[in-house]
């Protein structure tokens, strides 16, 4: 195992990519809705974000929360989402694909390779909810994507260390099998050695205070905003040098 591996935060914020910077993560993941699981940011969020950080900056691509069987509007929308993203000049994205069965659209993932080059492709977790995850690797490593963002079908990555293991010892050097879900600090340093991954995603993130001096208790429903945990990410970060 090298000596270095490194962790990528998903931040549902401008606020979580500037801690992620500065916490010396190695790449940023730009949600946005993390109660159902990240959807595509904004145009504004992707502009403010890439003018604000210097390290990798890969947007979700996914127009909606749910499954990852998409309609003609919504492909079409995914592809002008990777245009702006392109544009803006973000370093890739990260999206998902699948058929009614379950399986990767192979086609349809190869499609936005394409459109998204250079910029480098992350499948997401959808491969984590197909029927086969060795036979979804290795259709996600025919259609050009450079990585595998993956709970090991698993709740969380942490319980599913040993398929996750398998999974970095079937991609060998054709594709990056990145773990993440429920990855912390007090954890990262047993995942990785029974992993023998070398990238690791986490959002680290804790539900900050309202600071309104004046809130209406009947109204509840604005839900929380959740910030990146500058103390939490560089725990990780040092305990994957």
């Amino acid at each position: 195992m090298s000596d270095r591996a490194i962790f990528e935060v998903c931040a549902f914020n401008i606020q979580s990519a500037i801690i992620a910077e500065n916490a010396g993560a190695a790449r940023v993941e730009l949600c946005d809705n993390p109660v159902e699981g990240g959807t595509t940011p904004s145009y504004g969020a992707i502009k403010q974000t890439r003018e604000k950080i210097s390290i990798l900056l890969y947007p979700i691509i996914r127009p909606r929360s749910g499954n990852y069987l998409y309609d003609a509007n919504e492909f079409d929308i995914i592809r002008q989402d990777i245009l702006i993203c392109k544009e803006l000049g973000c370093n890739g994205i990260s999206v998902g694909v699948q058929k009614i069965d379950g399986e990767i659209d192979i086609e349809r993932l190869k499609q936005i390779v394409e459109w998204a080059y250079p910029m480098g492709v992350t499948c997401n977790r959808a491969f984590d909810v197909t029927p086969d995850p060795l036979r979804a690797l290795e259709d996600i490593i025919r259609t050009g994507c450079e990585r595998v963002l993956t709970s090991g079908q698993q709740s969380s990555a942490p319980e599913a260390a040993q398929m996750l293991h398998q999974l970095v010892q079937q991609a060998g050097d054709r594709i990056i099998i990145m773990p993440g879900a429920g990855i912390k600090s007090s954890n990262i340093i047993k995942l990785r050695a029974e992993s023998g991954a070398k990238e690791f995603h986490g959002s680290a993130r804790k539900a900050t205070a309202n600071l309104m001096q004046f809130a209406n208790p009947l109204v509840t429903d604005f839900g929380n905003v959740y910030i990146a945990d500058e103390e939490e990410v560089r725990k990780i970060v040092a305990y994957l040098k």
